[in-house]
């Protein structure tokens, strides 16, 4: 009796042990991950984007046919304070490029953008006879200069709204002042209109650039100009 009594204790012992066990590795298994895991699915880092503030054009990418020796840039920014050439000078300008390449040819952006101040004074110095050029009201530009006319000098003011047309920054006199009476300002307006009327080409600049827009500043004529394939350095 008594090792009846044995041995049905050594089968419950051995059978409690077994469920402990079996308790003890589900646990384990529910609260532990594979060697090599992280635990929690990873979430999924942002990828990359040429969207930045920087970028000019989304999704900005290389051109395929990209030789070796040239190098892509997705956007440029040129500034500088003055820009003189031969023919002219030009103040506060900003350049930026877009899909940009350089190598060996040069460097050419596939669009170009360029903001530049014409200042007044080469515009005057382009009409000549000692003309001043300035800033008048409501956005437009007056041209003083004393002219000959009828065998007499007059001072003229002329204000105008600058314009552009055919690719040239214009400035035609909407009205003429000669210091006189309103009937001499207007008799001797066709008289001298052409020589107060502006008409100027914007140099020191890449071929290729057409002016889009211009406005009348506080030191000269704010130009935008624009263009593609526009070679920038040779």
């Amino acid at each position: 009796m008594e090792c009846t009594r044995a041995k049905d204790w050594l089968i419950g012992a051995a059978g409690m042990i077994l469920v402990l066990g079996m308790t003890i590795a589900i646990l384990w298994w529910a609260v532990s991950d594979p060697a090599g895991g992280s635990g929690a699915e990873p979430s999924p880092s942002p990828s990359p984007s040429v969207d930045a503030p920087g970028d000019l054009r989304p999704n900005a990418a290389p051109p395929n046919d990209l030789r070796d020796d040239e190098t892509w840039l997705a956007d440029l920014e040129l500034d500088a304070g003055t820009v003189v050439t031969a023919g002219s000078t030009l103040r506060d300008v900003r350049a930026t490029g877009q899909d940009v390449v350089t190598g060996p040819n040069g460097m050419v952006a596939a669009r170009l953008s360029v903001d530049a101040t014409v200042p007044f004074e080469v515009v005057a110095e382009e009409l000549g006879g000692g003309a001043v050029v300035r800033a008048a009201d409501d956005g437009q530009a007056a041209v003083v200069r004393t002219v000959e006319a009828l065998g007499r000098e007059l001072r003229v003011v002329a204000t105008g709204t600058v314009e552009v047309k055919g690719g040239r920054l214009v400035v035609e006199p909407r009205s003429i002042d000669v210091g006189g009476p309103d009937f001499l300002s207007d008799a001797l307006g066709a008289v001298v209109r052409s020589l107060v009327t502006i008409e100027h080409d914007i140099e020191g600049l890449p071929e290729g650039l057409a002016l889009q827009d211009v406005a009348v500043q506080e030191d000269g004529f704010r130009a935008n100009l624009q263009g593609e394939d526009v070679t920038i350095v040779q």
